[in-house]
């Protein structure tokens, strides 16, 4: 590849003021933070990045945090100066990474509703033995059985994912990555479907940080009420790594938190800029 066809893709909101960075979760691509995005653009230069695999960015050969990480440090680079950086599930753990091996390209960080642990299945946990593991294994699988070719509109396509995914708020999530060929004759996935259910197993871990590697700046963790994420015995591995950390919980939300409740949400980051900046 050349150096611009390894460069992730992003969009910009905003022409002035501190910036702001936004790295979606599995599934996901920068457009899901519109919202808040444009909530924050008339005193922001706000960046929507697509991560690898997802989107328009490029698809690897492996899925790997650190070398994700390493992609969004050379996006940062090039901004010449430190930004707040916001990433949501996968996208909080690439974040992470970041912060904990290049911590002079940020101003801040904003982890949503994710923490540097190894989970079930790239699940949420919780304590009822009853209670599904992920679900995501079984999303590729659906996304994958959709027959492209004789796909008429997106409309069979959320038909033929209900069974698999039943909330209507995660499906529209999911189609959102359903695009039509240029030419109007055929649908493909922005998704590396193959690859990302191969190494799914990769993405529930968290790669040890440099010995001793902390990020020192400001913090905020932001979960959802509903969610199995972020645990209270979590809470010691989290303030050993990333010392100036505040948790808040924002109620009647699950783990997809800023589309399930955007004003508190935008609100929350509104008010750690705040302070931060």
């Amino acid at each position: 590849m050349t150096d611009d066809e390894e460069r992730l893709h992003g969009r910009v909101l905003g022409e002035r003021g501190p910036r702001v960075v936004f790295v979606h979760g599995l599934f996901g691509q920068g457009k899901n933070w519109t919202t808040i995005a444009k909530g924050l653009a008339d005193d922001h230069r706000v960046t929507l990045l697509d991560l690898p695999n997802h989107g328009h960015s490029p698809w690897t050969d492996r899925v790997d945090y650190v070398d994700m990480a390493g992609l969004l440090a050379a996006e940062l680079e090039s901004y010449g100066e430190p930004v707040t950086l916001v990433g949501h599930s996968m996208g909080g753990k690439v974040s992470m990474q970041l912060a904990l091996r290049r911590p002079e390209l940020l101003r801040a960080l904003v982890v949503v509703d994710i923490a540097p642990v190894e989970y079930p299945l790239q699940g949420g946990r919780t304590e009822d033995p009853d209670e599904e593991a992920s679900p995501f294994a079984a999303f590729i699988a659906a996304m994958r059985e959709i027959d492209l070719t004789a796909l008429a509109s997106r409309t069979d396509a959320d038909a033929a994912l209900r069974t698999a995914v039943p909330s209507r708020m995660v499906r529209s999530f999911l189609l959102q990555s359903l695009s039509r060929e240029e030419d109007g004759d055929g649908w493909h996935w922005r998704l590396n479907l193959e690859l990302l259910g191969r190494d799914l197993g990769e993405l529930r871990g968290f790669p040890d940080p440099p010995p001793g590697a902390a990020f020192e700046g400001p913090v905020l963790w932001i979960a959802g009420s509903n969610s199995h994420y972020i645990l209270p015995e979590d809470r010691d591995h989290m303030d050993e790594l990333f010392p100036s950390t505040r948790l808040v919980r924002i109620n009647d939300a699950g783990h997809w938190v800023h589309s399930e409740q955007p004003e508190v949400f935008l609100a929350t980051l509104r008010r750690f800029l705040d302070v931060v900046e």
